[in-house]
């Protein structure tokens, strides 16, 4: 077990786990539903935080270590496509700040595991000043949401035309 802080006081997260204490506040807050977030919202976010490593190294805010790191661990999680440490409820209050730590920590927990690996010194990547450097949760969350939208279109679309299809069979007989 590690020991977290924020600014509630200190919770236990198991060290196996990618997500750290804003992600298991959030769970135990929000305990309406056992459905998580859609993935196609964590694919976009990832996205964002990917971009986002990259422009901030480019603009002199980041370091290139850390950049690489963060765009690293994105990757793995957008290619891995294993999103069990995205643990947020799809319900919750504060308008996508709990998803949006929710990813901030396991893109940070995720970068610092492939900092020390092949021997490296482990190289500190926190998932605010980092991860979530020069964001907003009211930029972030709307952009993800609308990128999983784009995403997910194609599917509604065809759905929906078999519906029209099924209708006007039905309609006709």
């Amino acid at each position: 077990m590690r020991i977290e802080k924020d600014c509630i006081g200190e919770m236990f997260v198991p060290d196996n786990v990618l997500y750290g204490i804003h992600s298991l506040r959030a769970k135990h807050n929000f305990p309406i539903t056992n459905e998580k977030v859609d993935p196609a919202i964590i694919q976009s976010y990832l996205q964002i935080k990917k971009a986002a490593a990259i422009a901030n190294e480019k603009a002199g805010t980041l370091d290139k270590e850390k950049s690489d790191l963060i765009v690293s661990a994105c990757n793995q999680l957008l290619f891995s496509k294993d999103y069990d440490a995205f643990i947020t409820p799809a319900i919750q209050g504060g308008a996508g700040t709990s998803t949006n730590m929710n990813v901030n920590e396991v893109v940070s927990q995720l970068a610092m595991r492939i900092s020390i690996k092949n021997g490296r010194e482990k190289v500190e990547i926190h998932p605010n000043d980092d991860v979530n450097q020069s964001q907003s949760t009211n930029d972030t969350y709307p952009t993800a949401g609308k990128m999983a939208m784009l995403k997910l279109l194609p599917t509604l679309t065809a759905a929906v035309s078999d519906l029209v299809d099924a209708l006007s069979d039905k309609a006709d007989r």
